[in-house]
């Protein structure tokens, strides 16, 4: 294991620094690409680049803390480009590149919110988005100074050792407590929120988070996430960086295409650690083909940890069956709870260990309590987040943020020392979330169980039937069984009904049925589904493949597809009543 105290550097750069000059010729970063071999950053290599972006920024006028937005593809330049930023002590913020079923406007809005609230001062990005970025950043009111290419800089030329004084100058002049980066919360329920984390942060809960999956100099990270998310930048980029640890990076667009390319990366470079959203476990197991795993082995790897939404029991069963027979270690199926706010992790399971499972009673939980039921028509599968990590607190409150009972559900209130300030020009928000005491309350529903972490649900998605409370994930579950659904294409959300005063269940699944027999079948089907486990659905809404509507984070956001289906005018969709 890591010994962290050993480790020289009190801010990112000299941290980075330390590796360059320790093991200058130790694969920081290995660039993957589907078609082509992958390109390989030594430390060494990796911080001499960055030193020529950190000059180029300084003389074009980016100065100590400024807003730098990048908005760049997978490109083997992104890592020293990122760097170098943070070589002058601006603060880098990895955005989201347009996809193609992304709408321009769409897009020019979300930037536009994003710098009115992020402050937002340079934009780095390619030439393709020029015309799409730049009425934007010539607008009179826009915070953004100038949009630039960085890909296209020669950034081949040597650096004169005056220039190179004047970079260690800057950087003397940066300090732990300052800010490092920002990121934006992933936005599922609402509109992204800018979090600026500290140096100092960082590197805490950088050593925290390793000491909790025993993080080594052998291990090898692999990733297809985005850079934009927390679960991308900080634990299969930053963890990695500043630990001394190899880390190999895939093009999240092209392994949406090909799920394989997880699997190829981890076989060929002999990776030890992933982090993967539930979604991604019940669709690799869905759609990797016998003959897409010939020749690859999963031996290597030590850790595959569930995050960034409620982990499924179901979906940690089919992963396993699928993959077992290429060598999958059962015990490798970990997970953990994260967010922006704590940098990113807050509880771990155990390494060596699948993540635990215990049966709840689904009407207990209902009403806050936690009761251990074996009655498969009332119960839920919970799957643990595993134990809270070093210098880190949570407790379970309440609607009025008392503390709960032992055997109780509610609020998941967090305190760490990587806890971020607030979230930047964004006061009203920080207040409805941060207290005077330090304690986050996060909006996620959950309760503790033999000292470890269960997760059930948003507190903001729960709907409120008859004064019970219904938990979308619940009802999720049980419709995205039905034969005929698209696995993992289902939202359920609460639709008001006046006449009975109380919220109805509705859900938005996606098929592959057109006629009106076959998609009054499956509406009978999803009913029947629901009543056998003592759910009842008021509203089926069917809709074709591809139709949801998606988070930042790539999973399904209930907020957005039942404004959609308020809206009552795409005709793609079917109420079948």
């Amino acid at each position: 294991m890591i010994d962290f105290s050993s480790l020289q550097g009190n801010t990112l750069w000299e941290r980075w620094q330390y590796f360059a000059q320790t093991t200058p010729d130790k694969e920081a970063i290995i660039h993957y690409r589907a078609a082509d071999e992958p390109v390989r950053w030594t430390y060494a290599a990796l911080l001499e680049t960055a030193n020529k972006f950190s000059l180029y920024l300084k003389n074009i006028g980016v100065k100590k803390g400024d807003v730098c937005a990048i908005i760049i593809r997978h490109n083997p330049y992104f890592y020293p480009f990122y760097l170098g930023i943070t070589g002058i002590g601006a603060l880098p913020s990895v955005l989201a590149y347009p996809n193609p079923r992304l709408h321009p406007e769409k897009f020019r809005q979300g930037l536009t919110g994003m710098a009115q609230r992020s402050g937002l001062d340079w934009i780095f990005t390619e030439t393709e988005l020029e015309d799409l970025i730049l009425p934007f950043v010539e607008d009179k009111e826009t915070t953004v100074n100038e949009l630039f290419f960085p890909l296209e800089w020669n950034f081949h030329k040597e650096i004169d050792k005056e220039s190179l004084q004047e970079l260690n100058f800057i950087r003397a002049g940066i300090k732990e407590n300052e800010p490092m980066l920002l990121q934006h919360s992933s936005g599922t329920t609402g509109l992204q929120k800018p979090v600026v984390l500290s140096h100092s942060a960082i590197l805490s809960h950088v050593e925290n988070y390793g000491k909790s999956i025993e993080l080594s100099e052998n291990d090898k990270i692999v990733s297809w996430l985005p850079l934009y998310h927390d679960m991308g930048l900080i634990a299969a980029y930053h963890l990695a960086l500043a630990s001394g640890v190899t880390s190999i990076q895939i093009d999240p667009f092209e392994w949406v295409l090909a799920p394989i390319l997880l699997f190829m990366a981890a076989s060929e470079e002999k990776a030890t650690l992933t982090w993967l959203p539930n979604f991604a476990y019940n669709l690799m197991a869905s759609k990797l083909s016998d003959e897409e795993m010939e020749d690859i082995t999963l031996e290597s790897l030590r850790m595959i940890v569930n995050c960034s939404e409620p982990v499924r029991a179901e979906s940690h069963k089919k992963f396993f069956e699928r993959f077992n027979e290429f060598g999958l270690n059962e015990n490798a199926l970990g997970a953990m709870y994260a967010m922006a706010e704590t940098t990113l992790t807050v509880t771990q399971t155990e390494p060596g260990k699948r993540a635990a499972e215990i049966s709840i009673d689904r009407e207990s939980l209902s009403s806050g309590k936690v009761v251990i039921s074996n009655d498969e028509t009332k119960n839920r599968v919970c799957v643990s987040s595993g134990n809270i990590i070093e210098e880190c607190e949570i407790k379970i409150v309440d609607n009025n943020r008392d503390e709960v009972d032992g055997d109780g559900s509610g609020e998941i209130a967090v305190k760490s020392i990587s806890m971020f300030s607030g979230y930047r020009n964004y006061p009203e928000k920080t207040a409805e979330v941060l207290d005077d005491e330090g304690w986050y309350y996060t909006g996620d529903i959950g309760f503790l169980y033999n000292d470890e972490l269960y997760v059930i649900g948003r507190k903001k998605d729960v709907i409120i039937v008859a004064g019970n409370n219904v938990y979308p994930e619940d009802v999720e579950d049980v419709v995205g069984k039905v034969e005929n659904v698209l696995p993992g294409r289902v939202i359920a959300f609460g639709e008001d009904d006046t006449e009975l005063g109380t919220e109805q269940i509705s859900i938005v699944a996606e098929t592959n049925f057109e006629t009106e027999e076959e998609l009054k079948k499956l509406r009978l089907d999803i009913l029947r589904a629901g009543m056998s486990v003592n759910i009842n659905i008021n509203k089926v809404y069917l809709a074709p493949s591809r139709w949801l509507i998606k988070s930042s984070s790539g999973k399904p956001s209930r907020k957005a597809n039942r404004e959609r289906i308020k809206n009552k005018n795409d005709e793609q969709v079917w109420s079948i009543k």
